[in-house]
């Protein structure tokens, strides 16, 4: 199942990977089984990003809280990316991959084709074919960001462009800004889409502009699985909560944990695996051009297959929308 990314000719998976746990939650060897079964399995869009480490995850949480013990599988930095280049290497496949990554701040022309080479270094590859800024950079100009983008999809080096985590204004003015300069433009948009974040509001900017959407944390990063519990000191060790503590300031809220208790009730009056339900129902937006899924085990990705297949009736949508706030 695919579909084109936004206005471009650019054609991506239904489901895709989302990697930024290779190195930090997995280790090089469960990534690259998780890579052979999602290619074996039609999953061909692979998420990534300069910043996915398990060495910058235990960097951050040391700036942010102060801690510094280790929780992640390797210290390596940017280790996401150099796991997907080594795979590429070992399998000789890179064709047969959509591959998005993302440059985290300094939207110029120059520091943006540098952070891209460095990126295409370790990822083993000539091109890439999303490249996005990966959240809004306010030190950044909108024209310097807009042209850097344009240089290098101009020079090859990406095939298209866009950003990930901007608002619906700062979607519609760095679309306008290309606009006006005559750039390439913007065709991808990054965002959480989930039964606890639905109202973005760059999903209507996006649907205007034909951009294309790709919806990461389908299970808002395992919250809707039901394993966490409002108390954060009993949160599961080596789980993404426990190597991002930030995570629970997003999720961990009465209303949350009532929409958990809600969709637990549905799957089991339906019979339906919860998680299963939950992304079906973000694959059901036609919105949506691709689904991220942060697999640990082949289990998760067997999970968004099922729910890929599964098409949830009128009754069942009345009830989830019922939920409310």
């Amino acid at each position: 199942m695919q579909r084109t990314l936004g206005r471009s000719s650019l054609v991506v998976s239904r489901l895709g990977l989302g990697c930024a746990t290779f190195g930090r939650e997995i280790t090089e060897g469960d990534a690259f089984r998780l890579m052979d079964f999602a290619l074996d399995n039609g999953i061909t869009l692979f998420d990534t990003a300069e910043a996915y480490g398990g060495g910058q995850a235990r960097a951050d949480r040391r700036e942010q809280l102060g801690v510094d013990d280790v929780r992640e599988v390797s210290d390596e930095m940017h280790s996401s990316e150099k796991i997907i280049g080594r795979w590429f290497k070992a399998r000789g496949i890179r064709d047969q991959i959509t591959l998005v990554t993302k440059v985290r701040r300094a939207f110029d022309r120059s520091q943006v084709r540098a952070a891209l080479e460095a990126s295409l270094a370790r990822l083993q590859t000539d091109w890439i074919d999303v490249y996005l800024y990966h959240s809004f950079d306010p030190a950044s100009s909108p024209d310097e960001s807009a042209a850097a983008i344009d240089a290098v999809v101009r020079a090859g080096l990406a095939r298209v462009g866009g950003c990930s985590n901007y608002s619906g204004p700062q979607l519609q003015s760095a679309i306008r800004t290309s606009g006006y300069a005559g750039y390439q433009r913007f065709e991808a948009i990054q965002l959480p889409y989930n039964l606890l974040q639905t109202d973005h509001d760059a999903l209507p900017v996006a649907a205007h502009e034909q951009v294309g959407v790709i919806a990461y944390s389908p299970l808002a990063a395992g919250f809707l699985t039901g394993k966490y519990t409002p108390d954060r000191s009993d949160v599961p060790k080596g789980s993404r909560f426990d190597i991002i503590p930030a995570h629970a300031d997003i999720y961990f809220n009465a209303r949350n944990f009532r929409r958990v208790d809600h969709l637990q009730s549905l799957a089991k009056c339906v019979g339906l695996p919860a998680v299963q339900l939950a992304m079906a129902w973000v694959l059901q937006n036609p919105v949506i051009s691709s689904v991220l899924v942060g697999a640990r085990t082949k289990s998760h990705l067997e999970n968004a297959l099922a729910a890929q297949r599964t098409r949830l009736p009128p009754d069942w949508l009345e009830e989830i929308n019922r939920w409310g706030s």
